[in-house]
């Protein structure tokens, strides 16, 4: 768009007239007189600025800190929090507890005072965490309290700019369909912010309910060994201080933190792109590894909700290993330890499918969910254990009911330090399980976009016309909706799933070639194979999305 029309500009001047934050109010002010004046470029600002608003999907909000409609600021907060007001009062939970915590990202503090102060103001029992606190603590505060909802103001690992807002239910998982849709007609009835109710005053939590879950999380360890030295990072995330009290109550002191990823930055200034999984996002964290000599390397993202684990290989060289590593391997342990007699373990259509071989053999219960830990922590009665490749680990489903990378974290260093009492490394455990499951190598393809219509094209066009053959082997295509938006690919070993992103602009493909490993001696034989596999694999998925 090059021109200014009188349609947008009177919303414009509509959403600036009904904004609660002068400053907000002053940044569209700038975006529509520049516009008024002719400038292109601001035109198209202020376009896509009020192309909103921000849809609320199962994920709540996430967006880039601007002015308007279609970015996260107060008055998007204030008008969200009304309809979420609305829905919780239409369930019949009017005037129940709900919990509000933040993390540290820029608006962060703003936005969690203004959903608070909304809630009070609408009669409801507004408990917020007295700092900025990981993730988990609001998952595990709304099961604790028996709350109505928890929202927990965050972006997770997203680039600097955004922020977010995630809603929990009353069972203390995040929301699902039609929950989404009913709360977005809510906000889209809800009136301008300027006429939404706040009322200041809401409770302030002391540290009771953090000394409450660091307890639960120093039960997590199933073995009595200690001796392992760890090296952290919290990518300038709120998890450091977290995650080395934790740490330390189960009784891993030896921990080595970041110094330069330590305290909260909202500008996340040593990475590029606050991710674990990002190429570079853990140099830092591994540089530190090999320096004091440590058995285990640990990278949380922002929020600390996700944990990646990295690990020596026979050479002394780090590596930081893959999401399905790091789930097969906490899975089985889970398996092996727990209690219960009829257990359930769970994990999502694009992760490994190693953790069903791995269930079998313990007799276990196995479930396969849509992505999301929304979906996987209702995967059924009995749920020790749930993982997804991007990271996610739930290992305290009893407490904690969404991915928690603090208690991850902790029981991956009971792993080590088990294995290391006997021995053995986390590598030796993989190759264990590859004997007696099967080489299972993963990756992704992704494919970034600036314009979201792009991914539905492209979905489009490999539904149309989709591949007969992938690594030189005969597919089958499965088209998953109405489920989901999502094409399963599968034949000679070989998987495909391609999707669209939920939280961010993306279409990705998860990869995954699987070979039977005959004996301990082929091992080393069929990991070539299949890694030679993959690499073909993975060029004709990128030739696909060409």
């Amino acid at each position: 768009m090059s021109r200014l029309t009188p349609e947008l500009r009177d919303r414009a001047m509509r959403w600036i007239a009904d904004d609660v934050d002068a400053a907000a109010r002053q940044e569209l002010q700038a975006v529509l007189a520049a516009a008024m004046n002719g400038a292109p470029d601001a035109v198209t600002d202020l376009d896509d600025r009020m192309a909103g608003p921000l849809e609320f999907g199962t994920a709540g909000l996430r967006g880039p800190v601007r002015a308007g409609p279609n970015g996260m600021n107060t008055a998007v907060v204030v008008r969200t929090t009304a309809g979420v007001a609305t829905w919780l009062t239409a369930h019949g939970k009017a005037g129940g507890i709900v919990v509000v915590g933040r993390d540290a990202r820029h608006g962060s503090e703003e936005f969690a005072t203004a959903a608070a102060e909304v809630l009070h103001a609408a009669g409801f029992d507004v408990r917020v965490l007295p700092r900025p606190l990981p993730t988990p603590l609001v998952a595990f505060a709304t099961k604790h309290l028996g709350a109505a909802a928890g929202i927990q103001i965050t972006a997770s690992h997203n680039p600097p700019a955004d922020n977010g807002y995630k809603l929990y239910d009353d069972v203390a998982i995040q929301i699902v369909p039609p929950a989404d849709a009913e709360i977005e007609a809510a906000i889209a009835a809800a009136p301008g912010a300027i006429s939404v109710p706040r009322k200041p005053g809401a409770t302030v939590l002391g540290d009771e309910i953090l000394d409450e879950y660091l307890y639960r999380v120093s039960q997590v360890p199933r073995s009595p060994h200690r001796g392992l030295r760890v090296a952290a990072t919290a990518l300038h995330g709120v998890g450091a201080e977290v995650l080395r009290e934790a740490l330390s109550r189960a009784g891993f002191a030896d921990v080595h933190l970041v110094a330069e990823q330590s305290a909260p930055d909202a500008d996340f200034p040593t990475v590029s792109f606050p991710n674990p999984e990002e190429p570079g996002a853990t140099d830092l964290l591994l540089a530190l590894a090999a320096e004091v000599d440590a058995d285990l390397a640990i990278a949380l993202d922002p929020d600390a909700d996700r944990c990646a684990v990295g690990v020596p290989d026979a050479t002394g060289q780090w590596r930081m290993l893959r999401g399905d590593e790091t789930g097969v391997l906490l899975g089985d342990y889970v398996l092996s330890t727990t209690s219960n007699p009829d257990p359930l373990v769970a994990t999502t259509i694009v992760s490994a499918a190693m953790l069903g071989d791995i269930a079998r053999a313990h007799g276990a219960r196995y479930a396969e969910t849509l992505t999301g830990f929304k979906w996987l922590t209702r995967s059924g009665d009995g749920l020790v254990f749930a993982y997804e490749e991007a990271l996610g680990l739930c290992v305290n489903p009893d407490f904690v009911r969404d991915k928690d990378g603090i208690a991850a974290a902790t029981l991956a260093c009971d792993v080590a330090a088990k294995l290391k009492a006997e021995g053995r490394s986390l590598l030796d455990e993989l190759d264990r399980l590859a004997v007696a499951h099967g080489v299972y190598v993963t990756d992704q393809v992704s494919l970034r976009v600036t314009d979201l219509s792009v991914r539905g094209q492209l979905m489009a066009r490999l539904r149309k016309s989709p591949p007969a053959e992938l690594a030189g082997a005969a597919v089958e295509v499965e088209d998953l909706l109405p489920q989901t938006d999502a094409l399963r690919i599968a034949g000679g070993g070989s998987r495909v799933v391609i999707r669209p992103s939920g939280t961010e602009p993306k279409l990705k493909c998860y990869l995954q070639v699987t070979r039977p490993v005959p004996d301990e001696a082929a091992l080393a034989e069929v990991r070539v194979d299949a890694t030679s596999t993959m690499a073909a694999l993975r060029a004709d998925v990128e030739a696909l999305l060409a």
